[in-house]
């Protein structure tokens, strides 16, 4: 058996997680993506490199560098349709009191929220360690999410098609597998069909990952390793598979099809 064939058969355990986009309990593998020689970094643990310099103390929330919390990983090959995401989600989150004055600025109100693509193929949520969705608002094309000062909390991303997705996290702009400076061209984790991925940390090895944790900026895991600059935000690029057909984007096409379109008569094919 090849060194490859052994990286694509390693063993799926299950997680069982909390989500409350659907109100109950899920049984979720995480696989992180794989094509030939580009996988995604596996057994080397990363942790906050020597602190930079600390700048001034800014207000609101980073996210820290949490405890070791299990969280198994497998491979599996996966090959985008796309050089380019299919959608991108930022979710930016602060305390209650940045929260709650930016929604009074732009007069939005609070509620449990659950971000969705375009044509609403996919759900997107940060959630408490009780599964419980975080309260945030939409408005002027900026999701904001409230947090709390020392609390956990997951990213939750749900699938309601039957195809399958790539989806590649950061936090802070780094991302979540190796804690390297984000690009949506690094690997992620694979969506199965009418799935649900958790993302409860930054990846520190097959088996775990650091749970992110709210805390103050000068302490987040960004600002003592690669700086400050991005903290506030969550990201997620999502890729389509090759392959992949029944999406709901073309079922709605094919649902909304119009038999009689024009009125006119027959001319040749361009």
């Amino acid at each position: 058996m090849t060194t490859q064939a052994k990286r694509w058969n390693l063993t799926s355990l299950a997680l069982l997680v909390t989500s409350a986009c659907a109100g109950g309990g899920f049984g979720a593998k995480q696989h992180a993506a794989y094509d030939g020689d580009r996988a995604a970094p596996t057994s080397t643990a990363y942790g906050p490199s020597q602190a930079i310099p600390p700048a001034d103390e800014r207000p609101g929330l980073g996210t820290q560098w949490g405890e070791q919390v299990t969280a198994p990983v497998s491979f599996s090959p996966f090959t985008r349709a796309s050089a380019s995401p299919y959608a991108e989600v930022a979710l930016h989150y602060n305390d209650a009191e940045g929260v709650e004055a930016h929604a009074r600025y732009l007069g939005a109100s609070l509620a449990p929220l659950e971000v969705y693509t375009g044509d609403g193929a996919l759900g997107i949520a940060l959630v408490d360690e009780a599964g419980r969705t975080l309260p945030g608002f939409q408005a002027q094309g900026r999701t904001l999410v409230m947090g709390e000062d020392g609390a956990r909390y997951r990213l939750v991303v749900r699938n309601g098609t039957s195809a399958r997705f790539e989806i590649v996290a950061s936090v802070d702009g780094l991302d979540v597998l190796d804690g390297k400076p984000a690009d949506p061209d690094r690997r992620g984790y694979i969506l199965e069909p009418h799935g649900v991925l958790v993302v409860e940390g930054f990846r520190t090895s097959d088996a775990e990952v650091a749970a992110f944790r709210f805390g103050k900026v000068a302490d987040s895991y960004a600002a003592q390793s690669s700086g400050d600059r991005n903290v506030g935000v969550v990201g997620v690029a999502i890729f389509p598979e090759r392959g992949a057909v029944w999406t709901t984007s073309e079922l709605a096409r094919r649902d909304t099809a119009d038999p009689f379109p024009s009125r006119g008569y027959a001319t040749p094919p361009r």
